[in-house]
């Protein structure tokens, strides 16, 4: 049976460009300075949560700058430092394992957040990829999804994506048992498996493990 459905027109990459960068357009135009702030590492079983806060002027704008999930690895890569070169402001914070069994994951994410822009201008602001009631220098704008319609909130993803990721890579050296090179702490079966053989290491969060070890973490 024939299918008549129309095929979706595939968006160019100007066309693209135009919808992630309407919220910063609008903002531009106000003749203010506009920052996103992103994060990775909320769901991990080990590592740290990694936050970005990152601001490019309008005229010096990353073509290909998307969510970060939607990327390729290669791709994340490729365009890393071109965002670093380009930015104006680009800050990583790390919070760690320890201090997310303490404060939880939301309120570690909150801090980081708060702690990477804490240098932005005051007199700009800032798009959050969905969290609100943080203490920024400078007004702010939660956006829902915020990674997949906003410029500058998709570059600080990227950002701390590639961050993150590297950091699990060197990590994966030291703790070679629990794949972290490639499940980036993770609770995939593989590494799952491991920590039920091993134990935990230090870089593991208490506070998300203890039904896998039967609360024994």
């Amino acid at each position: 049976m024939q299918n008549d459905k129309p095929r979706a027109k595939r968006e160019t990459p100007g066309e693209k460009l135009e919808r992630l960068t309407r919220t910063e357009r609008e903002l531009w135009a106000r003749h203010l300075r506009v920052a996103g702030i992103d994060e990775v590492g909320r769901g991990p079983l080990a590592g740290p949560v990694v936050t970005a806060c990152v601001s490019l002027p309008p005229d010096r704008l990353v073509p290909g700058v998307d969510d970060s999930k939607k990327l390729s690895e290669k791709r994340r890569e490729a365009l890393y430092p071109l965002l670093m070169a380009a930015a104006d402001y680009a800050r990583t914070c790390f919070i760690g394992p320890d201090v997310i069994d303490e404060i939880n994951i939301l309120n570690a994410t909150k801090r980081a957040m708060e702690t990477c822009a804490a240098d932005f201008a005051p007199e700009g602001l800032i798009l959050v990829d969905a969290v609100e009631g943080l203490r920024l220098p400078c007004s702010s704008r939660a956006l829902i999804h915020g990674d997949a319609i906003s410029y500058m909130i998709g570059a600080a993803s990227i950002i701390a994506k590639v961050t993150r990721d590297r950091y699990m890579i060197e990590l994966d050296e030291k703790y070679p048992m629990y794949g972290f090179a490639r499940n980036k702490g993770y609770g995939t079966s593989e590494h799952i498996a491991a920590l039920k053989k091993y134990g935990p290491c230090p870089e593991h969060r208490r506070s998300f493990i203890g039904k896998i070890l039967g609360g024994g973490a």
